[in-house]
C-alpha cells in the first residue's frame, strides 16, 4: 500500500475493561487522511476511553491501534511520545493548567518540544490564539475566562505543534447553544485550513451533523453503525433512531 492510502488512524478489534466492567468490546474504526469522523453514542459508552487509547494515555487489553500506519500499542514511552507530537488532543474540560495564564498554557508544548526563542514563541502563541478567535486577555488565568474561552485556549494549545491528527473529546459539552455553534464553526474552519484528520467524540447530534464527514455510533462496547448523518438517521436500529430524534 502506498503512503497516501495509509489511513490516519486504524483501530482493529480493540478491547478495554476496567475490573469487571467491559468498556470496549471489539471496536473497529478507520479514519482516512483529512477526514473528520465523529463517534456518537450515549454517555458512558467508552467514547472518551477510545480517544485515550488512541493517544496512548491508556493501554488496550487487546487489539491494534495504528497511527499513520505505525502500531502504537507496544511502543516504548519515548517512541510513543514521538507519535503523540503528531496528535493534538482537546480534553472535555480543556484541561488547562490553572496556575498558568492563557498565553503560558498555549506556550507550554512549544517550550517542551521546540527550540524557539522567547520572541518567536510569543509570536507563535499569539498567532495560535488569534486563529481560535482570542484577540486579548492573554494574561488571564483559566478561572477568569468562560467555558467557551477555555475550550478555545485548549484548542490553541492542541494545535501548537501543528498536529496532523486532532482528537476532540466532547468539544461542546457544557456550553450554551450559541457558544456550541461557534465552537462547531471553529472546528470546521480549522479542518478546512489545516486539512487535519480528526476524531470528534460527542453525544451532541447537532454538532456531529455540522462537523463530520462520517459518523460512527458506539454502544455497548462496539460500533453499531457507520455512515453519514442521513444514513444513521434512517437506521432501523431503534436506539440509533431514537438518539437522532431526541438530538434534534
Amino acid at each position: 500500500m502506498g503512503q497516501e492510502h495509509t489511513p490516519a488512524i486504524e483501530v482493529e478489534d480493540l478491547h478495554k475493561s476496567f475490573g469487571s466492567q467491559t468498556v470496549l468490546n471489539g471496536v473497529n474504526l478507520k479514519i482516512e487522511c483529512g477526514e473528520t469522523l465523529t463517534v456518537l453514542g450515549p454517555s458512558g459508552t467508552g467514547k472518551s476511553v477510545l480517544l485515550k487509547l488512541i493517544i496512548g494515555l491508556q493501554k488496550p487489553d487487546a487489539g491494534s491501534i495504528k497511527v499513520n500506519g505505525k502500531e502504537i500499542t507496544q511502543l516504548t514511552r519515548e517512541k510513543l511520545n514521538q507519535v503523540r507530537k503528531e496528535i493534538g488532543f482537546l480534553f472535555q474540560s480543556a484541561a488547562l493548567y490553572d496556575s498558568l495564564s492563557v498565553e503560558e498554557n498555549v506556550a507550554f508544548p512549544l517550550r517542551q518540544h521546540t527550540q524557539l526563542s522567547d520572541t518567536e514563541r510569543t509570536e507563535q502563541v499569539r498567532t495560535l490564539l488569534t486563529s481560535v478567535g482570542i484577540e486579548g486577555g492573554f494574561e488571564k488565568l483559566p478561572a477568569q475566562i468562560s467555558g467557551g474561552m477555555r475550550k478555545r485556549v485548549g484548542l490553541a494549545r492542541a494545535l501548537a505543534l501543528a498536529p496532523k491528527i486532532l482528537l476532540y473529546d466532547e468539544p461542546t459539552a457544557g456550553l450554551d447553544p450559541v457558544t456550541s455553534s461557534k465552537i462547531n464553526e471553529l472546528i470546521l474552519r480549522l479542518q478546512n485550513e489545516r486539512k487535519m484528520s480528526s476524531i470528534v467524540v460527542t453525544h451532541d447530534v447537532h454538532s456531529a451533523r455540522t462537523v463530520s464527514d462520517r459518523l460512527a455510533f458506539l454502544h455497548e462496547g462496539s460500533i453499531k453503525a457507520e455512515g453519514s448523518a442521513e444514513e444513521l438517521e434512517r437506521s432501523d436500529n431503534e436506539l440509533i433512531f431514537q438518539f437522532f430524534q431526541l438530538g434534534h
